[in-house]
């Protein structure tokens, strides 16, 4: 029989995660009728590692010329900036030393507006939160956007004597592998999994003893990222088609909530 202390316990985690669910939905309903002066078209984008990736800014305007446009990016943690543009040139003094020669602004849509940043050369360490503020005559304003970092590769097919074959050589976090016919069977396979000296994973996956006039699907999936392949046998040979779907932070900030009532319900039974 439960004691009085743990009734209360769980009915007080289970009234704080509703109550975080219910704030994260009116924040949602509510911001989604504001309109920002600063937008981005991915505030919570997952980059690839080793990649380009584009961090998202602009000045919400119907103007084809602004003046006095000034654009500005900082990493929290960082001890520089990670990019400046101002009073007509780029301000590089104080960047912080770890994305010297690694970012750039686009100089001939800046003054339409445009502060995005594109970051070769994408590292774990770059994952964070950036704050791209901007500054001009029709407006300013400033934005946050969450980078989260990755590896991830669409997989190769080959098909012979009767084994479907798929192979893929960068992935990460580790991710899982499984297969499907056209009426969404799971089916079993044979799947190696590698990684190397950076913690980078790839793998080989089989599929043995398939229709060579059928259609397959080949879905891997970790945290951040999943791909779906679709692989058409035609007899001898196979076509394939695949795709990127990423993950919503809306998940994770969810979860987060979770464990922090939880954490705090404990502390205060105790």
């Amino acid at each position: 029989m439960a004691t009085l202390g743990k009734i209360i316990f769980y009915s007080m985690v289970t009234l704080i995660v509703l109550f975080s669910a219910l704030i994260i939905l009116i924040l949602a309903v509510t911001l989604a009728g504001v309109t920002f002066r600063i937008k981005s078209a991915n505030k919570t984008p997952v980059g690839n590692l080793g990649k380009e990736q584009l961090l998202s800014c602009f000045l919400n305007t119907d103007s084809d010329q602004i003046n006095d446009m000034s654009v500005t990016w900082v990493k929290t943690g960082s001890t520089g900036i990670v990019h400046q543009y101002s009073e007509g040139v780029e301000d590089l003094s104080d960047q912080d030393s770890r994305y010297i020669g690694r970012t750039r602004l686009f100089q001939d849509s800046l003054l339409q507006g445009n502060g995005s940043l594109l970051l070769r050369g994408l590292r774990r360490s770059d994952e964070g939160e950036y704050r791209c503020s901007i500054e001009s005559s029709e407006g300013s304003g400033d934005i946050t956007i969450h980078l989260r970092t990755g590896a991830y590769s669409a997989p190769t097919f080959t098909f012979a004597s009767g084994v479907l074959k798929a192979e893929a050589a960068r992935w990460f976090p580790k991710p899982e592998v499984t297969w499907t016919d056209s009426a969404e069977n799971i089916l079993k396979a044979e799947t190696d999994m590698s990684e190397n000296s950076e913690g980078i994973f790839s793998f080989t996956s089989r599929l043995k003893e398939v229709n060579s006039s059928s259609t397959y699907y080949c879905n891997v999936q970790n945290q951040l990222v999943k791909s779906v392949s679709e692989a058409i046998l035609t007899g001898t040979g196979v076509q394939d088609n695949s795709y990127f779907i990423f993950s919503s932070a809306t998940s994770q900030l969810v979860s987060h909530l979770s464990l922090t009532a939880a954490l705090l319900c404990l502390a205060y039974v105790t």
